[in-house]
């Protein structure tokens, strides 16, 4: 049945009036897809379709093929879940919008697993970037799948975490799937998809434009249990997805930062609202009552002295070499090797200008 249907739900995804509400009432209503599909205008307005709309779908539907876009999606290697199929993810279908379709390429059972969504600022800083990094690789080590934007700073850190950790993650996308955006970003969506699933509402060929985005945040928030505002600026594009979630009954939660930092007033504002307040994936995992302590990162576990030493004197802000020098006591070439090691072990991260940064 579905795969007789799927032609016809890729097509009305195609009609620019209709959507996630009105796609699955019509079909409801009429019968089936290709019944929508092929309905007159009276069938369409009695099912519920303003007339004026129905007006634009009848015009539009002229230039959509049900079979070409089958064909499209199958020899870009792409794949589509229906939103009545058994498979499309459950928590996802309790929001009051869910996508008719969802596009994907990847390991689609990614999402059957516990799900946190990692989101925040597209011009984070070096602290906003290690912290996304830190908690998401912790979250994937634990088993749960890692669910962000792929969009530039926050996003990307996160993404980048779960998979160094070697563990799941989701990118939900403001574009169709042939689109790469951000573009630089295309060899780490091609480790996504390797390791988890890349996925989108938008029909094939539709470019990210601004009013996109919202309507991703919805499906981020939408696919999992929590939402982490990682950093955020006081008018970020972050505190949207925080709404969502708010609206979708989901837990936020917020990583607090400098108070002199403007990157994280979004998060102390969201903090002062009650969302609660995030220093490690323990943090997350105890609000969602999935805490497993075993095995969680212990930032003293195993360094020796030295290592300890470096790191006292090291806040979560880059620190010059020299100015570890002068602190620890040590030469220049002792030093260096400890930090190596630190980095290693993805205790610190070195950063531009021979700065160091503890994560």
């Amino acid at each position: 049945m579905f795969l007789r249907e799927l032609p016809f739900w890729l097509a009305l995804s195609k009609i620019s009036v209709l959507g996630a509400r009105r796609i699955p009432r019509l079909v409801e209503v009429i019968g089936s897809a290709e019944k929508v599909f092929t309905a007159d205008m009276d069938a369409l307005v009695a099912a519920g379709l303003p007339a004026k709309v129905a007006a634009v779908m009848v015009a539009e539907r002229k230039n959509v093929d049900p079979l070409r876009e089958l064909q499209r999606l199958a020899s870009a290697g792409f794949d589509a879940v229906l939103v009545n199929e058994e498979r499309y993810p459950k928590i996802l279908k309790e929001i009051s919008d869910p996508p008719a379709v969802l596009y994907y390429r990847g390991d689609f059972t990614a999402l059957d697993h516990l799900c946190v969504s990692l989101v925040g600022s597209r011009k984070a800083t070096a602290y906003g970037k290690a912290v996304a990094d830190r908690l998401s690789g912790d979250l994937a080590s634990h088993g749960v799948t890692v669910v962000s934007g792929m969009a530039r700073g926050i996003d990307t850190a996160a993404h980048l975490g779960a998979l160094r950790a070697g563990g799941r993650t989701a990118a939900v996308l403001g574009c169709g799937l042939d689109i790469c955006y951000p573009p630089e970003n295309k060899k780490l969506r091609d480790k996504i998809e390797r390791q988890g699933v890349i996925l989108s509402e938008f029909p094939l060929g539709t470019q990210p434009k601004p009013p996109h985005f919202p309507m991703r945040n919805r499906i981020i928030s939408g696919l999992s249990l929590a939402v982490v505002i990682v950093e955020a600026a006081e008018r970020s594009g972050a505190l949207i997805t925080a709404d969502s979630a708010l609206e979708q009954g989901r837990e936020v939660l917020a990583v607090p930062g400098s108070i002199n930092s403007p990157a994280s007033r979004g998060c102390h504002r969201l903090i002062k609202e009650g969302a609660a307040l995030v220093e490690s994936a323990a943090d997350i995992l105890a609000t969602l009552g999935a805490l497993s302590l075993v095995g969680m990162k212990d930032e003293q576990q195993n360094f020796t002295q030295t290592q300890k030493n470096i790191l006292q004197f090291m806040e979560y802000e880059p620190v010059h070499f020299d100015e570890l020098v002068a602190c620890c006591a040590l030469s220049a070439e002792a030093l260096a090797v400890s930090l190596l090691e630190l980095e290693l072990v993805c205790a610190v991260k070195k950063m531009p200008g021979n700065h160091y940064l503890r994560v």
